[in-house]
């Protein structure tokens, strides 16, 4: 299906925007902004986005099939449907460092966050926020890896486009997992396709305040990541719980 979608010139969070304002709006419809002055990350994280120059925008998702308890299946959908239209603008291969922000390398192109609205055991609707670097050709806040899609390929894209190539890949994707859901595919498919899917990295324990080298071995439907130790110990955590060091 075609995404719906309504551009404004500035708004403080399209995800707010969104909200305020879903409850006649069908799935597929998208707000994006020109500039957005107060994006949300994942930890509570800003994402710096020059004017003009890259995409920020809001997706409203209403799945018909995933229910409240499986919605990291929503999550796995839309960073790959992601990875699939930056890959086929691009030529680039992504991955998804878990949960769900979408790299190049060892360089973030790509943060999503998405937010839900429970009723009972199904999931109202959602509105997944997507910031997508560009055009943009310098970084200047204090994020360690930001890099674009200009930067990567050196051209430039046509924004207009690209987020109705990626809209439109989200949506495909999605309708096809609710056509015929296998959550066991779909995690195979988004293990696959993990940064540092493979091979032992150091990673931060929050609760502990420390580093340890592991391996990803494996991620649950329900999103929670197992690592294994070098000395085979297996320890499993949930997002926020432990992060991967650059």
């Amino acid at each position: 299906m075609d995404p719906q979608i309504r551009w404004v010139d500035s708004a403080g969070s399209t995800n707010t925007l969104l909200a305020s304002d879903c409850d006649g709006l069908p799935h597929g419809a998208v707000i994006a902004a020109h500039r957005q002055t107060a994006g949300r990350g994942q930890r509570g994280n800003s994402w710096e986005s020059e004017p003009g120059a890259n995409l920020t925008f809001s997706l409203l998702l209403r799945p018909a099939v995933i229910s409240a308890a499986a919605q990291f299946e929503l999550s796995m959908i839309v960073a790959l449907g992601v990875c699939d239209a930056l890959t086929a603008a691009t030529g680039v291969q992504f991955k998804v460092k878990w949960p769900n922000d979408i790299y190049a390398g060892d360089r973030k192109v790509c943060g999503i966050l998405i937010e839900n609205s429970i009723e009972g055991s199904r999931i109202g609707r959602s509105i997944a926020g997507i910031g997508i670097n560009v055009n943009q050709l310098k970084f200047i806040s204090d994020a360690p890896n930001p890099v674009s899609l200009a930067m990567l390929t050196g051209r430039t894209f046509d924004l207009t486009k690209l987020l109705s190539d990626v809209c439109r890949t989200i949506l495909a994707r999605m309708s096809h997992y609710e056509s015929d859901p296998c959550a066991a595919g779909l995690v195979h498919e988004y293990r696959g396709r993990l940064w540092r899917g493979s091979g032992f990295y150091v990673w931060h324990d929050a609760a502990s305040d420390s580093d340890f080298e592991a391996e990803i071995a494996d991620v649950a439907t329900d999103g929670m990541l197992t690592l294994r130790c070098p000395s085979g110990q297996l320890r499993r955590y949930a997002f926020k719980e432990v992060a991967a060091v650059l």
